[in-house]
């Protein structure tokens, strides 16, 4: 199989789809912004359940995790199968194997750009999205078999703790791996989403890249949604584009949550510059 495929991955609330749509915008290089319901037109999910259900041929119970893992191949070679030099492929998932099956198969990846985000920060939007306390998030961040359930649109997610994900993307892989911070996205965009650019081997042009950051800007992002919706948005929550800021923990979290999490990810936080005593 051809390896094509280029990793977006990231814990979830991280800056993930910023990046997918800053992305949309500069292949596009239109005078206008991508729509944020078309940005999933410039890569796939990797779990969504119709393309499971589709290499399964209709046999498929989406209740059945150990099926959906052991069906993951068949749909990665489908979207390799294209012969495409590059497949935008964006994913939750741990980078480790499941029921013996690697989730990030080398032989169909390319590379992968890895996006983390400060968990004090991360944890409220996580909160938000999947419907939960602050506090059982926070729990869930820190539990090494942290992941989402299967439903009707998606198979089950394997993420384990903030930590082990971060450590399983950034651990010495046999492919390239661009490793990016939110917080520097936030502080400095142009030199954030260059570096995007070049990992894809393609040349910076300078003007595309402000317009694309222009497009795919926080303001405009929410107010896209605030008209049109957005079609990856949580039941849960009727905005899935909230504040986009950093910081915001200092003021947001007890000190209980706090201590839970920096108890939990400690050394990790401590590597990226996420842990002040």
């Amino acid at each position: 199989m051809k390896k094509s495929i280029v990793w977006l991955a990231s814990y979830p609330k991280s800056g993930n789809t910023w990046t997918r749509a800053f992305l949309a915008n500069y292949l596009a290089n239109a005078k206008d912004p991508i729509g944020i319901n078309d940005i999933h037109k410039f890569g796939v999910g990797d779990n969504i359940a119709e393309m499971y259900r589709r290499v399964a041929g209709g046999q498929f119970d989406l209740n059945d995790v150990e099926q959906s893992v052991r069906l993951r191949g068949r749909v990665l070679g489908g979207i390799v199968a294209n012969n495409a030099d590059v497949n935008l492929v964006k994913t939750h998932n741990i980078n480790r194997d499941v029921y013996g099956i690697q989730l990030i198969p080398v032989e169909v990846t390319r590379s992968a750009i890895y996006i983390m985000r400060n968990p004090l920060d991360m944890v409220t939007s996580y909160a938000r999205h999947f419907g939960l306390t602050v506090d059982e998030a926070a729990h869930r961040i820190c539990h090494p078999h942290n992941g989402t359930s299967p439903y009707e649109k998606n198979v089950a997610t394997f993420m384990g703790s903030w930590s082990e994900h971060v450590r399983s993307w950034t651990q010495r892989l046999p492919y390239p791996v661009l490793v990016m911070r939110y917080e520097d996205m936030l502080a400095q965009p142009e030199v954030e989403f260059a570096r995007v650019v070049e990992h894809f081997g393609m040349p910076v042009d300078r003007e595309r890249l402000d317009r694309a950051i222009r497009h795919c800007s926080f303001d405009e992002l929410k107010r896209q949604e605030d008209e049109q919706g957005f079609i990856e948005g949580s039941e849960y929550t009727d905005r899935f584009f909230n504040k986009g800021k950093s910081g915001l923990w200092k003021d947001e979290l007890s000190r209980r949550v706090i201590k839970e999490i920096k108890r939990g990810n400690r050394d990790v936080m401590k590597k990226y510059g996420y842990y002040d005593e």
